[in-house]
């Protein structure tokens, strides 16, 4: 900014009257700004509104469209669950089922001899030639089906060391208990991993001899192994064998952990779970009431006539808390008779009111006691919001008939169908609202490309009347520039005159 010295010779405040003379045009500039801080207010508004609405769309109005979502929900009653464990999946079929357990799986073990003489101990870091391993030689392992797998064992080897060879070379798991002072070989529990030591150098030496005898020829024990073997159950008299103790059974996942005894069997039943599926629909409700209310809320919001955002000027004036004040009244009525959260609000509560025929007869919400209080009856702002009748958490509904959780014991089905046809719809209906157009994004429910090219117009805007503003200032400076000149000229002809006439001084 140019500096000037002005109202030298007329002794005027030219700045304050230049600064009058454009305060029509800063006023403008200034009504423009603040049309622009509102619209900003605007958009984060129309962010966080947006925002709710997705995380709704995406969380439970999703998951209530999926069969899953209730199907998933299934109670499982076990006669005896200490011997075996049962949990429903999606494929289940609701009612009873006996099971009886055979035998359970087990895995090979090969449990070495006690290799310490007492005295000493031995550990991982331990070389084989402290056992007695001499030069290089090799195990064989022959697995049940046949095939061999050979180790390689060496003197310079730690205990450590041998333990990963064999392991990585024959598939197998091999360590060494230090408490116990022995080596355990084992594989993955059931027939198809069953192994046996064929042959080896230095077994001895490590313990794991089976058969071992004395100079005499008498057998002086050495390693134990146990065999591997299938568990075997029985569902409803079919059998079933598997590797390890679980099985997959008519949608149901079964662990075995005991043994029946002959002749008896274990009850199995499996019903749809009526708190689980009610607490779905009753957290989807939830959802949806939070959501509807603010919309609500935020539509009939009071009116802020006569409200527009602060300069920093007329903040300064005001103390924060005033300030705070002020703000919060404009945007709280950001959304006020809104049209398209109205619209918003149609297509929710448009869906919500449908009805769907299921095995003939059609059900509405009401069907199931689900209702809203309507205008005359809810709070303010709640009108638009469902309550469950029978639900303990809503004080005005807990004592009602719970039709909601009487329909779910005795036919889930409908009431599956019933609800993922309502979600369905909702979610159809709202990513119509939310597809992508020329004024709006994907997955936006207002026009926030049309809100983007009205802000560039207002910031264009500003920058014209800033322009408009300097070109008026110099223009009105120019001027009186000019008279300051025409004064001082002035002032020295009538000091030169006065000289020649003698009058001054």
């Amino acid at each position: 900014m140019p500096i000037r010295l002005t109202g030298i010779a007329s002794g005027m405040d030219t700045d304050a009257m230049v600064k009058e003379l454009v305060s029509a045009y800063s006023m403008k500039k200034t009504s423009i700004e603040k049309k622009k801080t509102k619209m900003e207010w605007q958009k984060e508004a129309w962010k966080d509104m947006n925002s709710k609405v997705y995380g709704f769309y995406t969380g439970s109005l999703s998951g209530m469209r999926m069969a899953s979502t209730f199907t998933s929900q299934k109670k499982v009653t076990v006669s005896d669950p200490s011997k075996v464990s049962v949990s429903a999946g999606t494929g289940s079929i609701n009612g009873s089922q006996t099971i009886q357990v055979k035998s359970l799986a087990r895995a090979a073990y090969l449990t070495g001899e006690k290799i310490s003489n007492g005295a000493t101990k031995y550990d991982k870091t331990t070389k084989l030639s402290d056992l007695g391993v001499g030069n290089a030689g090799n195990i064989t392992v022959k697995m049940v089906d046949g095939t061999t797998k050979v180790a390689t064992i060496d003197g310079s080897q730690t205990i450590d060391e041998f333990c990963k060879d064999f392991s990585q070379a024959t598939g197998l798991k091999a360590r060494f208990d230090t408490a116990s002072q022995r080596f355990v070989i084992n594989a993955e529990s059931g027939l198809e991993n069953d192994f046996d030591i064929e042959s080896g150098d230095f077994l001895e030496k490590l313990g794991l001899d089976e058969e071992r005898f004395d100079v005499t020829g008498v057998h002086v024990g050495g390693a134990v192994k146990q065999d591997a073997s299938n568990a075997r159950i029985l569902v409803n008299g079919a059998a079933y064998e598997s590797e390890s103790n679980t099985f997959n059974v008519n949608g149901m996942t079964i662990t075995a952990s005991g043994i029946t005894e002959p002749g008896n069997e274990i009850t199995v039943t499996v019903a749809a779970d009526v708190d689980g599926i009610y607490n779905k629909i009753k957290d989807f409700f939830k959802d949806y009431n939070e959501l509807i209310n603010q919309m609500t809320k935020s539509f009939n919001a009071e009116s802020a006539k006569g409200y527009d955002p602060l300069t920093d000027e007329e903040k300064d004036k005001m103390t924060d808390t005033e300030v705070e004040k002020w703000e919060k009244k404009i945007k709280d009525s950001l959304f006020r008779r809104d049209q398209q959260l109205s619209s918003i609000m149609s297509v929710m509560t448009t869906a919500m009111g449908k009805g769907y025929q299921i095995n003939g007869k059609t059900y509405h919400l009401s069907s199931f006691g689900i209702e809203t209080m309507g205008l005359l009856n809810a709070a303010d702002n709640e009108q638009n919001a469902y309550h469950i009748a029978g639900n303990a958490d809503d004080s005005a509904y807990a004592s009602k008939t719970d039709k909601l959780k009487k329909m779910i014991e005795e036919d889930p089905e409908t009431v599956q169908e019933f609800f993922k046809n309502l979600a369905s719809d909702l979610y159809s209906a709202l990513t119509k609202k939310m597809s992508t157009s020329s004024l709006s994004s994907a997955m936006t429910i207002y026009n926030d490309k049309e809100m983007d090219n009205q802000m560039k117009n207002i910031e264009t805007s500003i920058k014209d009347w800033e322009k408009k503003i300097t070109t008026y200032e110099d223009s009105w400076y120019d001027k009186f520039a000019q008279m300051e000149k025409a004064m001082t000229e002035l002032n020295a002809q009538q000091t030169q005159l006065s000289s020649l006439l003698g009058t001054n001084g």
